[in-house]
């Protein structure tokens, strides 16, 4: 018999009890840079150096930093749930917590990808800089989906989420499409759960009947939802 599947849609909350700025403060703007400057193919373009130099800090962040009890309570599901981490920010902690699913909405910190050839894609701690490049000569960029990129595993994470019989939601706003518009595709008689602080109710969670908010940061909250549902099933 297959087990129950879960979704778990996660952002810049979960991470920033670890300690991992979420990068855009309420005057729209990443560590004091425009997002057009430092996460876009224009400002690529543009300034190349300042794009580097900017993800180069978040990744040293990202190595000094440790997952959380949220991170870790969610592994627990995985003993009686097909889980699946669908996550929206770009560093490793879900993976450094223990989970084994994980889709990148928006790409990978530690990983690097060609300019020329997005297939090409490397494992990177160190720092990156102009004159790296790629096995066949070309310059390396950031693995990361820049605004007005496509995103390339939006489908995937749809399928999940068009298949779970659960839905936890953790740390984000659900402004953001397409990521927020994932909720769209879930069954009608999913288990939806909302963990935040400062829960934002969208129209795609406006009238889910099953929708259950637990107002708290996720270091506290994630651990009722995770024993709720391994009790309910």
């Amino acid at each position: 018999m297959s087990k129950p599947i879960i979704a778990v849609l996660t952002g810049a909350g979960i991470s920033a009890e670890s300690g991992i700025n979420t990068f855009r403060g309420a005057d729209g703007l990443w560590e004091g840079h425009s997002v057009q400057d430092v996460a876009s193919p224009d400002g690529w373009r543009r300034d190349q150096e300042l794009v580097l130099d900017f993800y180069n800090q978040r990744r040293k962040q990202l190595l000094e930093v440790e997952p959380n009890a949220a991170h870790k309570d969610l592994v627990k599901l995985e003993s009686k749930f097909d889980t699946h981490i669908i996550t929206q920010n770009v560093d490793d902690l879900h993976e450094r917590g223990g989970s084994n699913n994980i889709v990148h909405l928006h790409g990978e910190l530690l990983k690097v990808r060609s300019i020329e050839n997005p297939s090409l894609v490397y494992e990177w701690k160190k720092d990156l800089i102009t004159g790296d490049v790629c096995e066949k000569g070309h310059q390396l960029r950031p693995h990361i989906v820049w605004f007005g990129e496509a995103v390339p595993l939006l489908e995937t994470a749809a399928e999940i989420v068009s298949q779970a019989n659960a839905i936890i939601i953790i740390g984000t706003s659900m402004q953001v499409y397409p990521a927020a518009g994932l909720v769209g595709y879930a069954l009608p008689g999913a288990a939806i759960y909302y963990v935040d602080p400062y829960p934002s109710i969208n129209w795609e969670l406006s009238n889910r009947p099953n929708l259950k908010v637990v107002e708290e940061k996720a270091s506290t909250g994630v651990i009722k939802v995770v024993e709720e549902l391994m009790e309910k099933y």
